[in-house]
């Protein structure tokens, strides 16, 4: 008996896709499973689920993202390093994952999630302060500061080595009648750190080198949560300056 026209190109379309899925590449997969789940669902209340997600619609999302269409820093830093063929094989195998049911229980949290960097106990001690901004809005003094081995491979014109560790501390400004301002109260620690195999575990679209993140309040709590791969992704754009968007600063001062 012969087979209705539909039904061979049916089933072509499923030799198609299973041949595609087959090819999705482990280390972009990982990528996205960073920040929408292992499963395609993601926990984060402003990150979408991808798992089910229509294949053209996912499709002309990354599209989008890399053109520069629509606009997310974060997803243009890594669509940008995809090919027309990743984004096509990417958006068949999150589309062949069934959604999660409401109840689903969350997924363990992502290797590239989990930050290895823990607040400088001894800081200020074998830090120099690099750069200093004035939020006149917020009234916030902004402090950065580098350890020696960074400021002595910025010196160097090198690239930052494992061991460079960068610290930014926001303080409520004090201002006095001459308009003089210094810091105040600490409203919190934002870092970067790099040490040999932190950067391991993390997807290459994502990975900075071997730098890690954290943020802190005043007391030392860690405040960053889950949300390394934003960072991550962040940074991604200036691999060329050793992920360090303050460079140029970190060098003018080593002088």
């Amino acid at each position: 008996m012969r087979l209705p026209r539909p039904l061979p190109l049916l089933l072509a379309a499923l030799v198609a896709s299973s041949a595609t899925l087959a090819e999705a590449p482990p280390a972009k997969v990982a990528t996205c499973q960073a920040c929408h789940g292992a499963e395609g669902v993601s926990s984060a209340p402003d990150i979408p689920n991808l798992a089910g997600q229509k294949a053209v619609y996912l499709t002309r999302q990354l599209e989008a993202f890399k053109a520069g269409t629509r606009k997310n820093d974060l997803m243009a830093a890594i669509a940008a390093q995809l090919t027309p063929d990743d984004v096509k094989v990417l958006a068949a195998y999150w589309s062949s994952l069934p959604p999660a049911p409401a109840a689903a229980a969350a997924a363990p949290p992502h290797a590239a999630t989990v930050s290895a960097m823990a607040l400088p106990r001894d800081f200020p001690k074998g830090f120099v302060e690099y750069q200093r901004e004035q939020d006149e809005a917020a009234k916030t003094l902004t402090l950065r500061y580098a350890n020696r081995l960074a400021i002595d491979a910025a010196r160097g014109g090198k690239p930052l080595p494992d061991g460079s560790v960068l610290l930014t501390v926001n303080y409520v400004a004090q201002i006095d009648d001459q308009g003089h301002w210094k810091p105040g109260a600490v409203k919190n620690y934002v870092g970067m750190e790099s040490r040999a195999g932190w950067g391991d575990a993390i997807p290459p679209l994502l990975r900075n080198g071997n730098w890690n993140y954290g943020v802190w309040a005043p007391d030392g709590t860690p405040r960053l949560a889950l949300q390394q791969p934003r960072c991550l992704a962040c940074h991604q754009p200036k691999s060329a300056d050793s992920y360090v968007f303050t460079l140029a600063a970190l060098k003018g001062a080593a002088h």
